[in-house]
């Protein structure tokens, strides 16, 4: 044995980079095969199918004639009832391929401007009910600080779960919602107060902490004023106050959507603390 594996070792082929890249390729569909079956009725179906083939195969070794001829035979309507069986997992694995990494990134800026629609319908209904609301987005430099000072969420993101996180009724009303990508990343965060003497005496807490947060970071934070309904921007420790729903928009589009855009430049109103 030990000679067989010392001259298939010596006279192997030459392995080149084209070789390397398609065990590569193998082996990463494979880890995310198994990562899609995970926790699913399709991993007892796995152990099976590879409990079948290692019997194939030794009923060709012994050899096992009949139990041979009994697996080529049942091997095709196994696949065919596997597919009928399973289908529901097939199609949940196949929109879980659809949505990783790879294919987020084409996707981004269609979820972008979904996530920028979600947040300004939030908003508008929010100032409607004059609830008071601070709607956090994440952009270049991360909020991680702040999103572990909150409740986690990890939630898809809507307008429906937006407008109920701020009603008076919800233990999580009190403090921020903090927005990454296109998921509501944890509510009910505390944000640091701006300690800027030129700041409006009429303004509240919610919105030196909308300036607080913008001061620090990056980040862009929607206000909805509890007085008075009215809809702010809150963008490097200034404020943009009084916006429309359509003004709100076009300024996220501006400030997310067009990152490499200044939103200063780009349809922007006279800011005012």
């Amino acid at each position: 044995m030990s000679a067989y594996f010392e001259g298939l070792l010596r006279y192997r082929p030459p392995i080149s980079w084209w070789d390397i890249l398609d065990i590569l390729i193998v082996a990463i569909l494979i880890y995310e095969f198994l990562k899609l079956i995970r926790g699913t009725r399709a991993v007892q179906m796995a152990l099976g199918s590879m409990l079948i083939v290692a019997l194939f195969y030794f009923s060709r070794l012994a050899p096992l004639q009949t139990v041979n001829w009994l697996i080529r035979n049942m091997l095709v309507y196994v696949a065919f009832a596997a597919i009928v069986i399973f289908q529901s997992d097939i199609r949940r694995a196949l929109a879980r391929l659809g949505q990783g990494q790879f294919f987020r990134y084409f996707n981004r800026q269609e979820a972008a401007t979904e996530t920028i629609e979600e947040v300004v319908v939030a908003a508008t209904t929010l100032a409607a009910q004059r609830v008071g609301a601070i709607i956090a987005i994440e952009r270049d430099i991360g909020l991680r600080n702040y999103i572990e000072s909150g409740i986690p969420l990890d939630a898809t993101l809507t307008h429906d779960l937006l407008v109920t996180i701020f009603q008076h009724e919800s233990p999580l009303h009190d403090g921020a919602v903090i927005i990454q990508e296109t998921r509501v990343a944890a509510a009910a965060c505390f944000l640091p107060l701006t300690v800027n003497p030129r700041v409006s005496r009429e303004l509240g807490t919610r919105h030196r902490a909308a300036i607080g947060l913008t001061e620090e970071s990056d980040a862009v934070a929607v206000i909805v004023s509890e007085e008075t309904g009215n809809i702010s921007l809150a963008l490097d420790g200034r404020l943009e106050r009084r916006l429309t729903p359509d003004q709100l928009r076009e300024r996220l589009r501006s400030l997310v959507l067009l990152r490499k855009t200044s939103g200063r430049h780009v349809g922007a109103r006279a800011y005012d603390v």
